[in-house]
């Protein structure tokens, strides 16, 4: 048998088998899920496996590679080695950073070096097996095999704690690496550690920093160790050179060996916290979480938040469907990250120190990604920490003048296209959550939509009516994503009464239609003189620059104009044609020679790995063909998501893959985020039921669901038969019941009339 999928079917067995010992939602918490692809050719998740509290600063989780690219989170489930324990990590990213203060244990000879994966036993890096490796939610537990070590994990929001078993007989040493990051031969957003230090507080402290750069790029860690046992020798390391018996040592690659008397005592304990502004915050944020040495304590008090947080959408199906769906909320409540320390400082934008009185600022907002489907299931599952990324995200605005595009440890990292913290303000502004001011709210979303800034020529969006690609690449793409962007911001112009602004970005939101080729039935790029670019091949996928599409083709960005299905219906001649180009998206398998990394999980053009396809399965439903659109999202739901390593067809993206598992497991999927308004698609779970900030209950019943059962045969909506492709945002928040009963075939009578549709503009304007 293959050893990946031998593999993946003991991590299978093992998860099922935990899950029957408790009775906690967490038991269906599989952190292995997305942390390795079965084989070469597919994308797994890039998760990682290593404790963190809920939107907590640390993620304490091990490192299988010493310069970590791909996968991003520096874990790959198909590794044989371990190079150490960091605390900070990217969830589902596709671009790698972070993993700062390295621990890693060992015996025997002292080295300073992490060694080579392919060749293990060499340098610190250790053999580890599955069979003695497992995690849940707050706890980490591995052997290291070369050392006999015993290395267990656990965290609270700024602290990672460490508890390491050694055997007898044997000498004890801690490697700390301050040099271990992304790969520093990256050509793109390069790694460099500017500067570093270790220092020696007393025989069972050490305090220190690094400053470096990558796809944030500055950042500032520090940090304080304190260790449950004295540090009896050291030895410093600085580039080759090594120094016995230092109290100080700083440089750009620096290390230290710390070395241990265990005879009497073989367990030592290891806290580490965090701050982003001092060492100082850094010993507060110490104090004020994790004083003690309870390491059983702190893993049952951090899987009790994780408790807490799985419990705002309770379900019922199949061990498997559990799995996969509360292992999408762990992923998805994982970020973003309160930046601040205990005290409320945190870095802000321009780098400069500010306070925040709440406690709470939040990064790593990979909003192209987010936008989508995470941002609008925060606002059914966390409306208050909603409110404080809106703060968090103007805070930007504050200093730069726009809101974030990418933001990462406070900064701006300018990755990825259009400004997609306007649709998230928008639609958490017009779903009436509290604790942001609502007109700085709409003078941050309007300005961010006016000011020039990379990736956003406005100044050329309003002159040309569309972006030019010699004047701007990704111009297709980024042409229909700020179309939507400025339908967003119109919309919460006209909540506000301000009709001028409405109707100026109401027309700006129609320049998608500017670059429709009628001859090839695609959106084409033109150059500022108006021609089109040619040669046109509608399946040449582009990346991240150079070419006309991100991380995609035409077939894939032809549906991207969530703002106004309608008119893109009208573009292509009415609904039978439509109908015909989405049938064919979703029959046409031939690809081009070279597809971005990106594209995966494929249904003909439909690639469920990146996020312009993840809409397109809904579109159905505004044509009267609701059943199309659940044999699509049934397939995708049934196929390309497991609970084993590789459980995601693409990069989960920061929770945006788990999110849309989530809505369309429940029956529906919001196409248009900033809407209100959710499109019916295939529910697979028996039950559902998210619990509403408001005290009420919106539930979901299924009867019948299978993977051939997957067409719906009726509705029910407290009671009462529902005829509607569409559910919205005030029925869900008055509570109630939506009843599903499905059928192997499908029932074209349901849903297919014009009063099914929903409406042209956002529920919150209708």
């Amino acid at each position: 048998m293959n050893k990946a999928l031998l593999a993946g079917l003991l991590l299978i067995a093992s998860s099922l088998q935990a899950q029957q010992k408790d009775g906690k939602l967490t038991r269906y918490v599989n952190p292995f899920i997305g942390t390795g692809a079965v084989n070469k050719n597919s994308l797994s998740g890039s998760n990682f496996p290593g404790p963190t509290v809920p939107f907590g600063f640390v993620q304490l989780s091990p490192d299988t590679r010493d310069a970590p690219d791909d996968p991003a989170s520096g874990y790959d489930y198909n590794d044989k080695t371990i190079t150490g324990f960091s605390h900070t990590h990217l969830s589902g990213t596709g671009v790698a950073d972070l993993f700062d203060i390295l621990l890693m244990p060992t015996t025997g000879e002292i080295k300073a070096v992490p060694g080579k994966a392919e060749t293990p036993g060499s340098g610190y890096r250790s053999r580890f097996s599955h069979s003695q490796e497992q995690a849940r939610p707050g706890y980490y537990q591995v052997m290291l095999q070369d050392y006999g070590i015993n290395a267990e994990l656990a965290a609270t929001s700024h602290v990672g704690i460490h508890r390491y078993t050694f055997p007898k007989g044997k000498d004890a040493h801690v490697i700390l690496d301050l040099n271990h990051s992304l790969d520093k031969k990256r050509t793109y957003w390069s790694c460099r550690i500017i500067g570093a230090e270790i220092k020696m507080v007393d025989n069972k402290t050490i305090e220190g920093y690094r400053i470096l750069t990558g796809w944030a790029r500055l950042r500032k860690v520090y940090f304080r160790a304190e260790f449950s046992q004295p540090i009896v020798s050291n030895v410093m390391f600085e580039g080759s050179k090594s120094y016995q018996g230092l109290p100080l040592v700083n440089g750009t690659n620096i290390k230290a060996a710390l070395n241990f008397d265990t005879q009497s005592q073989q367990q030592l304990l290891v806290k580490v916290a965090l701050s982003p502004v001092s060492v100082e915050n850094a010993r507060e944020n110490m104090k004020a979480e994790l004083s003690d040495w309870d390491f059983d304590g702190t893993v049952k008090e951090t899987n009790a938040q994780w408790e807490k947080e799985l419990h705002k959408i309770e379900i019922e199906g199949t061990p498997i469907q559990k799995e996969i769906f509360y292992t999408g909320m762990y992923h998805a409540f994982t970020q973003p990250n309160n930046m601040a320390d205990v005290n409320g400082d945190y870095q802000a934008s321009d780098f400069t120190i500010q306070n925040a009185k709440d406690k709470k600022h939040y990064s790593t907002f990979s909003l192209w990604d987010t936008y989508r489907a995470a941002h609008p299931l925060y606002t059914l599952t966390q409306p208050d920490r909603t409110a404080d990324f809106v703060n968090s995200m103007m805070r930007q605005y504050n200093t730069y003048g726009y809101l974030p595009i990418w933001q990462l440890w406070g900064d701006e990292n300018y990755c990825m296209i259009g400004n997609h913290a306007i649709p998230v303000i928008v639609d958490a502004a017009l779903k009436g959550i509290k604790g942001f001011d609502l007109e700085k709210a709409y003078e941050a979303v309007k300005g961010s939509s006016m000011l020039d800034h990379p990736g956003s020529p406005f100044g050329v969006w309003e002159k040309y009516k569309y972006i030019p690609e010699d004047l701007q690449s990704q111009s297709v793409s980024i042409t229909l994503e700020m179309a939507y962007d400025d339908w967003c911001v119109a919309q919460l112009a006209k909540k506000l009464g301000k009709t001028q602004d409405y109707n100026h970005f109401m027309q700006r939101s129609a320049f998608y239609a500017n670059l429709y080729d009628k001859q090839s039935g695609f959106f084409r790029a033109k150059n500022k003189d108006g021609k089109w670019l040619s040669p046109f091949n509608p399946l040449q996928y582009g990346g991240n620059g150079g070419n006309p599409y991100t991380e995609g083709n035409a077939w894939q960005y032809f549906w991207y104009v969530p703002q106004d299905v309608p008119g893109l219906v009208k573009l292509v001649g009415g609904n039978q044609p439509f109908i015909q180009k989405l049938d064919k998206f979703f029959s046409l398998k031939d690809l081009p020679g070279e597809v971005n990394g990106n594209a995966s999980g494929f249904i003909g053009q439909y690639a469920h790995g990146n996020e312009p396809s993840h809409h397109v399965a809904y579109l159905y439903d505004y044509v009267g063909q609701p059943w199309k659109t659940q044999q699509y999202v049934a397939k995708v739901l049934n196929e390309l998501y497991n609970n084993s390593s590789s459980g995601y067809s693409g990069n989960e993206d920061c929770g945006q893959m788990s999110s849309w598992y989530i809505f369309s497991a429940m029956g529906f999927y919001p196409v248009n985020p900033a809407s209100g308004i959710y499109m019916i698609g295939s529910p697979v779970l028996k039950q559902a039921g998210i619990k509403l900030d408001n005290g009420k209950t919106f539930a979901v019943s299924t009867q019948n669901a299978s993977t051939v059962n997957c067409y719906i045969q009726s509705v029910k909506l407290n009671g009462k038969l529902y005829n509607k492709t569409y559910i919205t945002q005030q029925q869900i928040m008055q509570g109630g019941k939506l009843e599903f009963v499905m059928g192997s075939k499908p029932n074209q009578k349901w849903a297919t009339g014009t009063s099914a549709l929903p409406p042209v503009q956002s529920f919150f304007n209708n």
